[in-house]
This record gives structure tokens, sequence and C-alpha cells, in this order.
């Protein structure tokens, strides 16, 4: 069997802790800030941990080598 690639727009997006769980950034804060309250903006920041069930799709199909 050939190696498996990662994705490399997944490897942008996504970071590994060393636990095995998925950091990812933030989503709601490319566009649009006008309309957003600002506890919605300050809670958005940083990154945040992916629940389990997404977690595991994402290390199956995108970072097989994570």
């Amino acid at each position: 069997m050939p190696k498996l690639k990662t994705k490399s727009g997944a490897k942008k997006r996504f970071k590994l802790t060393a636990t095995g769980k998925v950091k990812v950034q933030q989503a709601g804060k490319r566009h649009g800030m006008i309309k957003r309250t600002t506890k919605f903006i300050r809670n958005a920041r940083g990154t945040t941990v992916l629940s389990d069930p997404d977690a595991r799709i994402i290390k199956k199909n995108f970072l097989p080598n994570g």
C-alpha cells in the first residue's frame, strides 16, 4: 500500500495536541463584524478543541499521519 498523504488544506487549519485532540481556530470572524455582538467577537478569540465525533473524522480522513 502506498503512503497516505495529509490533505494540504487540513494541515493549515488543524493542529493536534499532545493528547491527540484537534485544535482549530474559532469560526465566524472573517467578515461581517458589524452585525456580530461584542460578546461573540470576544468569545471567538484564539483556538478551540473540536468535539470528539468531528475530531475523529478529521484525524481519519484528513490527518492520517497525525
